[in-house]
């Protein structure tokens, strides 16, 4: 299976906009693999992408994505799905505008996110519903389980109460890659679903040290309920025996750019930091 890193960043991109600290004019300056977009992936083997953020137009740009054909959102937070309207981009026919019948996207939807992506609206109400109509996606609705193309996907819920998050096995029959990007506390790591994956990508979670303008999480900051430390993090792809790891949704509030990662990575084994257009061949 082979994975392309569309988009490394987090909430923010870095370069921030109207930001003048070290990382951001770095990024600036320098561009990719130091300048950041919001997270996404896209899985070559069946063109299933995963995610639009805000930038998503531009990323499938730069990578030269030729066509996608399936789309999984993990969940509705806005750096996720503010660019949800791609898909009309991807299918429109402007001389009717409906969509070209081959260019509409299949929208994979566990049941969970059902009801909520319906919570998504604009002015002709909720988008589903408009893009449905329109012809631009077709929604494919699914428990947890289901196969495209010889590569199963299982979609597996993370317990944040009322909010709805999955995080997504992908395996192959010889392979299993596991994406759990954001808001993935707690990991759901009994599951024998999880375990032992080839290569895990996933959210390093907070920095102690280091962070911008000398900050400090106190005990009780919101980010230590979705995420767990970095350490943390790493210790739970060591209990899950990841062959592999890669760190994605890099938050520019962290304070590191591209090169202070790679001192990162030459203190440990087998992982790494995502960058834009980082290829993940697994």
């Amino acid at each position: 299976m082979e994975l392309t890193i569309l988009g490394s960043g987090g909430c923010t991109v870095i370069p921030k906009p109207c930001c003048s600290c070290r990382v951001c004019e770095e990024a600036r300056e320098k561009g990719v693999p130091f300048a950041r977009t919001g997270p996404s992936v896209f899985v070559h083997d069946i063109r299933l992408l995963i995610d639009t953020p805000a930038e998503i137009a531009l990323q499938l740009n730069r990578e030269r994505i030729r066509k996608v054909d399936y789309l999984l959102l993990t969940h509705l937070d806005p750096d996720h799905v503010e660019g949800f309207r791609v898909v009309e981009q991807l299918a429109l026919d402007f001389r009717t505008w409906n969509a070209y019948p081959d260019k509409r996207i299949r929208l994979l939807l566990p049941h969970g996110l059902r009801g909520k992506i319906r919570e998504l609206r604009s002015a002709y109400g909720p988008l589903i519903d408009f893009y449905v109509e329109q012809g631009f996606v077709e929604v494919v609705e699914f428990d947890e389980v289901m196969e495209i193309e010889g590569i199963r996907i299982q979609a597996v819920p993370v317990d944040r109460g009322g909010q709805a998050v999955y995080l997504y096995v992908f395996e192959d029959g010889e392979r299993k890659i596991v994406y759990a990007p954001c808001d993935i506390k707690p990991f759901p790591e009994t599951r024998k679903e999880v375990q032992e994956p080839d290569c895990l990508l996933i959210q390093p979670g907070i920095f102690e040290e280091g962070l911008k303008h000398d900050f400090h999480y106190p005990s009780d900051h919101v980010s230590r309920t979705t995420l767990y430390t970095f350490e943390e993090t790493v210790a739970l792809a060591r209990r899950i025996r990841a062959g592999s790891v890669v760190f994605v949704h890099l938050e520019e509030y962290w304070n590191r750019g591209h090169g202070e990662y790679l001192t990162i990575e030459e203190g440990l084994s087998n992982m790494r930091f995502a960058h834009d257009g980082m290829r993940v061949q697994v």
